[in-house]
């Protein structure tokens, strides 16, 4: 038995090449998970294979190798850029003498570091006990009364056992307590509903500047970083550029390949924003070589939460790194598409505030309102959304108001009014 390092900050970094497509990409956002988790790269490890190898993965020779690497460069952990199973991540640890993580234990203890609201820590929580329930081991053994030794015999249960059965515990807790929020947020949206106010989510690939984007639409201070998942938890607010529309702008999580199926399970209650938006603010970064591929990644996991229907706007960011210009690309039916802006320097946010309103709210329409004096509440619910752009007091103690809103909305505005009025009338007749 050897004994496990407390903190593993000296790594080597092991990716096999299992795909012929492979490409040094995929190495270096290993380094960059890597580094994100505080961890500091010593040595890399890369190989060929036709398949894992069933016991060690990477082979006995290759991980003799890994196991060289870690005693010249005295390193605490091992990371593969792969998924092990249980029993590779155990015969791997005992020949390395060193804690050893795959790629899903990895982005695991990177979103644990990220996690700040109640809801994300539940959320990861859960994500990593469903992880390590996989990977108990009967390291308790001293502890069992299943044995047949004198004084060992009779009722109970191993350590592994019950090791087990308090995760089990654990996890139905942490899934009532996300219920819990998620009512909670069902009734947020419910609210929402009642004044509609288009509601636009922003997706796109990890440290894409998604939050940076974010602050300069909403004028925020989200944190944001050239960081993988620098951002964890999701953030709602309302557009703030210049006669800008009532919006509700959500920032959310940034996807990776191989994004683990049990993160995502977890984080299904907190992309329902993604799900049930008007539109995506797909933000890709235009400088990133392999940006086709992540543009793929980005759409696979929108298909894994059920959003692949919802209408997407791409933002090409970053254009301030390449000399572009900001501009629009429409499609057939004349809408816009795509933009290219930089959230950085501030250049074609304008074309982009255009774009959204223009996705988001349909033909915008601008006309006077006549409200009698008993249309209080539809005044009020007016300006929450910042539909007014004028008002005049009228004789009976009405308003005219001057309002801005899209035409189908507009009219759905009239016919209320004109029922609430007609019914009004009524009762005084």
């Amino acid at each position: 038995m050897f004994e496990r390092p407390r903190a593993g900050e000296r790594a080597i970094l092991v990716h096999l090449e299992l795909d012929p497509s492979f490409d040094n990409e995929l190495l270096g956002e290993l380094s960059e998970l890597a580094t994100t988790a505080g961890a500091d790269t010593v040595a890399t490890v890369t190989g060929k294979r036709r398949a894992p190898d069933p016991r060690l993965f990477i082979g006995k020779g290759k991980a003799e190798e890994v196991k060289a690497a870690v005693k010249a460069n005295q390193a605490e952990l091992v990371i593969f850029n792969h998924q092990l199973s249980p029993s590779q991540e155990r015969n791997l640890e005992a020949l390395c003498e060193c804690r050893v993580l795959d790629r899903t234990g990895l982005i695991l203890d990177i979103f644990a570091q990220r996690a700040r609201t109640h809801e994300g820590k539940l959320q990861v929580e859960l994500a990593q006990l469903k992880h390590i329930g996989t990977r108990l081991r009967g390291g308790w053994t001293h502890l069992s009364r299943q044995k047949s030794a004198i004084g060992m015999r009779g009722p109970g249960e191993t350590q592994l056992e019950t090791d087990r059965r308090l995760i089990k515990v654990r996890i139905a807790t942490l899934k009532e307590r996300l219920e819990k929020v998620q009512r909670s947020r069902d009734t947020g949206r419910r609210a929402r509903e009642k004044v509609p106010v288009p509601v636009v989510a922003m997706v796109g690939y990890t440290n894409a500047g998604k939050s940076t984007l974010f602050n300069a639409l909403t004028d925020s201070k989200v944190y944001a970083a050239d960081k993988l998942f620098a951002t964890l938890d999701p953030t709602v607010r309302r557009a703030a550029w210049p006669d800008a529309p009532e919006l509700a702008l959500a920032d959310t999580v940034g996807f990776i390949r191989h994004l683990p199926h049990d993160l995502v399970a977890a984080f299904r209650a907190t992309l329902t924003e993604v799900r049930e938006a008007d539109l995506l603010l797909h933000v890709v970064d235009v400088i990133e070589d392999g940006r086709d591929e992540r543009i793929s990644t980005v759409q696979g996991v929108l298909e894994e939460i059920g959003a692949e229907g919802v209408p997407q706007l791409v933002v090409y960011n970053k254009v301030d790194l390449t000399g572009l210009t900001p501009r629009i690309e429409s499609g057939e039916d004349g809408k816009p598409r795509a933009t290219w802006v930089s959230a950085h320097t501030g250049a074609g946010l304008d074309l982009l505030a255009e774009a959204i309103e223009a996705r988001a709210c349909g033909d915008l329409v601008e006309e006077w309102l006549e409200l009698g004096p008993a249309a209080g509440a539809a005044r009020a619910g007016l300006f929450e959304r910042g539909a007014v752009r004028g008002e005049e007091p009228r004789e009976d103690g009405g308003w005219r108001l001057k309002v801005r809103l899209p035409a189908g909305e507009l009219a759905k505005l009239h016919a209320a009014l004109r029922l609430h009025e007609g019914s009004r009338a009524e009762a005084m007749g």
